[in-house]
């Protein structure tokens, strides 16, 4: 179980979830708006926000973005819980760095059930084998988080870094939308959120690609899912080849199963 801050001015929507989630074993802290939530996450980091759009003092988006930018909290998962349910107000919350978003009203079990994946996301083992993975121009340090393109780092968000990381590890693989859906949010395969998942692949090629409508490092294969880019598992194979040669080559992670490792936190 986990630490899991809540943030929403609508006391009854926050008696719910406290009582809820308190007897599903969970610690449960609370804020009324967004300030309340910054001052109380410094003291008491938690392993997950749920975290209202709508509040005074601070918004939602405003209250992401200083989470993002804040080294000792930037990795911790976010729930955006809102009743903004128009498809702008879910791609914002996407494209600022929130991990999922559920509309009001929900179904409690359906709450609980994507607040366990994403703690489980968090929660897995370490790293096995190499923590850095290299396949020109693309470098990725597990145990920093950090991403760079050539000379030049990339800021994603935890879950963009968890998708490439994926790709990178298993370079000739392809996956489902129920794969990612499973593998990098930890959510059950029938569980739904495409459009989740294609909107992360978006956002990624957008920081990643020189062209985002052709993309080179992240491949969509049409009808089944997607892979890394057919250039870079070129650049694999002759990594490979070069070191049965004996010769030096970056080291990528090879991790014995489809299923993705846990990464370690953001350094503070």
């Amino acid at each position: 179980m986990g630490r899991i801050l809540i943030a929403d001015d609508e006391q009854d929507v926050v008696w719910a979830l406290r009582r809820s989630l308190r007897a599903a074993g969970h610690e449960v802290i609370t804020a009324k708006d967004g300030a309340g939530m910054l001052a109380l996450a410094r003291r008491h980091p938690p392993d997950l926000f749920v975290l209202d759009i709508t509040m005074p003092t601070l918004d939602g988006f405003q209250v992401l973005r200083r989470l993002r930018g804040d080294p000792g909290l930037a990795a911790i998962p976010v729930l955006f819980l809102s009743a903004r349910s128009t498809v702008e107000d879910r791609v914002k919350g996407l494209d600022a760095g929130g991990d999922d978003y559920l509309i009001k009203p929900f179904d409690l079990r359906e709450l609980q059930a994507r607040i366990r994946a994403l703690l489980r996301r968090d929660q897995r083992g370490t790293v096995r084998h190499s923590s850095r993975i290299a396949i020109s121009p693309l470098v990725m340090d597990a145990l920093t988080r950090e991403l760079r393109v050539g000379d030049k780092a990339v800021h994603v968000t935890p879950i963009e870094f968890d998708l490439l990381y994926l790709f990178m590890s298993h370079p000739r693989e392809t996956f489902s939308y129920e794969d990612l859906l499973q593998l990098v949010w930890g959510y059950s395969p029938d569980a739904g959120g495409s459009s989740v998942v294609r909107w992360h692949i978006k956002r990624l090629r957008d920081k990643l690609e020189a062209d985002p409508h052709r993309p080179v490092y992240i491949r969509t294969m049409s009808g089944h899912g997607y892979g890394l880019g057919e250039g870079l598992t070129a650049e694999r194979r002759e990594q490979q080849r070069a070191r049965r040669g004996g010769a030096t080559a970056p080291v990528a992670a090879s991790p014995d199963s489809r299923r993705i490792v846990s990464l370690p936190p953001l350094s503070a």
